[in-house]
């Protein structure tokens, strides 16, 4: 997993309330179990219109945030199913922090395993950013995690609170898989013993 240490990119404005897991990924796109390829059907259902044609509208359309890396989400961001799918797929787009109110516990989770840096503010910090991000192409935003700071186009600064784990695990790159890989001398060295103990297992 990359590490996630300090972040700078437009941010694309996403007011709406109750996104779910469906809307962030849609059930035709979860025949894959690979974790690339997933960003073409991010929001498809609100990017694109029924020909397969861009919807103008849809902010992740605009020139302006093409490029985005950090959305800024209205209340309960994620709820809905428990698909994995959802942080691939914004991962693949290119999204690697997401900023809201609140999310669902599990979006949330599944977030930060697979390094994006989903981060509760309060809804007046959120209204200061939402401000920010409506600024199109001069919506940069810096997220610092080691600080626990976003800091604003302005200059201005919102600091944020994290899990010390999962900031740990952010900072260091470290899934679940690399968090056993790090024991791997241990896991090696007991089974040694054991197979010298138990030979025929």
């Amino acid at each position: 997993m990359e590490k996630f240490t300090v972040l700078t990119g437009v941010a694309a404005p996403m007011p709406m309330i109750n996104v779910d897991t469906d809307m962030i990924i849609p059930k035709q796109y979860l025949k894959t179990i690979k974790r690339t390829g997933l960003g073409t059907g991010l929001f498809s259902e609100l990017r694109y219109n029924e020909d397969g044609s861009e919807n103008p509208d849809f902010v992740l359309n605009k020139p302006a945030y093409r490029e985005s890396k950090i959305l800024v989400a209205g209340d309960n961001f994620g709820c809905g199913s428990s698909r994995e799918h959802a942080p691939w797929a914004l991962m693949d787009f290119g999204i690697k922090c997401v900023i809201s109110t609140s999310f669902a516990d599990i979006f949330f989770n599944n977030c930060a395993k697979n390094g994006i840096l989903a981060i509760k503010v309060s809804e007046d910090e959120l209204a200061l950013l939402m401000d920010d991000a409506e600024r199109g192409a001069n919506a940069t935003m810096t997220v610092d995690l080691e600080a626990q700071e976003i800091r604003g186009p302005d200059g201005g600064v919102i600091k944020f609170d994290v899990d010390p784990w999962t900031k740990h695990c952010l900072l260091n790159g470290l899934d679940d898989i690399a968090l056993t890989l790090e024991n791997a001398p241990a896991i090696a060295g007991y089974e040694d013993e054991v197979s010298k103990e138990r030979p025929w297992v």
